[in-house]
Formats: structure tokens, C-alpha cells, sequence
């Protein structure tokens, strides 16, 4: 039976403006991330979706309702969610295993734990042979693998990703996405995964959270039936009877939202 691990209860967030006024960049948006799922928030720009993240993230308090994690309340950021940025944060005076222990250091994790926490988790991102390596040496694509491996050492129990690729050329892109569909399954994590890209939407989630243009409100909640399970392989997914019909619905309702 699936379990609800994050509730989002009728959250609103409303920022006041430097010259007076409010803008609602949120309004009662409530959905469910079940434990082990991969859920993507997509909307066009400016509906909320980073602000959403950074909430459930704690990084951001909310105006109204709750944002709950096994039924206890988020009001600060905490171990049990990791957040991985798009722009990458590697520390280039430390090697790529130095990275990943970092926050188990910070943590207080025994130094044998700390390697072999990092040695699993920079094998599980295919960065066996690049562990003493530093970071400036690395692609971008490579230092966004250390940033995955060093947010998921510290073991949270959910994986928030704000438009983790979207710096990255085409190619690097859809190899990190089919990364994540390993890291997923290696590890059991739960991840919220905020994109407007929809064939990455379609790809990656077993559940699409399509927000509304702003105020960012949830339009439709989406799940791709169309697929049997997580499959590696993207053209696999883009292969399957279905895939265009959802990409085509998807596109519309990003069309219409954008005419607002």
C-alpha cells in the first residue's frame, strides 16, 4: 500500500512588494508525494513551482496553510530533506570525496561512515574513478553528479531539485535525467523535482503537479499510465503509445496558462 510521505495542505504564500502592495506568487495549492515516488512540479514561468520547493525545503515560510512530513509540520529547514541548486556548488579547494563528506562532517558521522557513505553514493552517480579528483577539473554535468551524491550521503528522506539540468547542454541533460531514474531505484529516495521542461516532466515523474501561471494554483495532477513502470532508457519512454498524446495535452495547457 502507497504511503503519503509529504502532505501540502491548502499553502498559500504572499510577498509584499519594496513600494507597497502583495503579490500572491501562491494560492491553495494541496497535493500528496507518496514515499519512494519521483513528482514533478510543472508550470510555466512564474507559478510557483521554486517557491513551493523552497518551502517544503523550509528555506521559505508559508502565508497560510501546512506543509507536513510524516504528519509533522515543516518550519525550518532539517537533515531529512536535501536540496540540490541548479547552479553548482562544489567546494574546488576539496576533492570529490572531501565534497561528499563534507555534510556528514558537519554532521558529526565517524570518518569510516563518512567514506564509505561517499564511496556508495559517488559510485551510484559514476564517479568511481574521479573521487580524488577536484572539481574544477570535472564538466558541469560532472560537478552537478557530486552536488546529487553530497545531498544524498546525508541519507534525507526527500530529494528536492530545483531545475537541477537546466544549465546543461542537450546531451548532458537527458544523461542526467536517466541517472535519476537509476538514483531513484538504487536508493529509494523520494524527490520533488521542479522543471518546465515537459519532456523531462514525462520522463522522470511517476507523478506531474501541473501549477497554473500566477498566482500558481494546481491545474491538474498527472500520472503518465501510458508507462510500465520507470524505464532507463529515454527513448524508450518517447517510443511508447501514449507519449505523444501527454506531451500534446501537456504543451496545451502550458499554451493556454501562458495567454493569461
Amino acid at each position: 500500500m502507497s504511503q503519503d510521505l509529504l502532505k501540502i495542505r491548502n499553502v498559500s504564500k504572499v510577498f509584499s512588494l519594496p513600494k507597497g502592495g502583495e503579490l500572491t506568487a501562491v494560492d491553495d495549492v494541496s497535493f500528496t508525494v507518496e514515499k519512494g515516488s519521483i513528482c514533478v512540479l510543472l508550470g510555466p514561468s512564474g507559478s510557483g513551482k521554486s517557491t513551493i520547493l523552497r518551502m517544503v525545503a523550509g528555506l521559505e515560510s508559508r502565508t497560510e496553510g501546512a506543509v507536513l512530513l510524516n504528519d509533522t509540520p515543516i518550519e525550518g529547514p532539517g537533515r531529512e530533506r536535501g536540496m540540490v541548486f541548479q547552479a553548482y556548488s562544489s567546494f574546488d579547494w576539496m576533492s570529490v570525496g572531501k565534497n561528499v563528506e563534507f555534510g556528514m562532517k558537519i554532521n558529526g558521522v565517524p570518518a569510516d561512515e563518512r567514506r564509505a557513505r561517499a564511496e556508495r553514493f559517488i559510485g551510484l552517480v559514476g564517479l568511481s574513478k574521479f573521487i580524488d579528483t577536484y572539481p574544477s577539473r570535472l564538466s558541469g554535468g560532472m560537478r552537478q553528479r557530486v552536488a546529487i551524491a553530497r545531498t544524498l550521503a546525508n541519507e534525507p528522506e526527500v530529494l528536492l531539485m530545483d531545475e537541477p539540468f537546466g544549465a546543461l547542454d542537450a546531451e548532458t541533460r537527458w544523461q542526467m535525467q536517466e541517472l535519476m531514474i537509476d538514483v531513484a531505484e538504487a536508493s529509494g529516495t523520494t524527490m520533488i523535482i521542479v522543471t518546465h521542461d515537459i519532456e523531462e516532466a514525462i520522463f522522470l515523474a511517476d507523478k506531474i503537479v501541473f501549477l497554473s501561471s500566477h498566482p500558481g494554483r494546481v491545474k491538474e495532477e498527472i500520472t503518465p499510465l501510458f508507462k510500465p513502470g520507470r524505464l532507463r532508457n529515454k527513448e524508450d519512454v518517447i517510443a511508447l503509445p501514449g507519449y505523444s498524446e501527454l506531451e500534446r495535452k501537456i504543451m496545451r495547457m502550458m499554451r493556454e496558462e501562458g495567454h493569461k
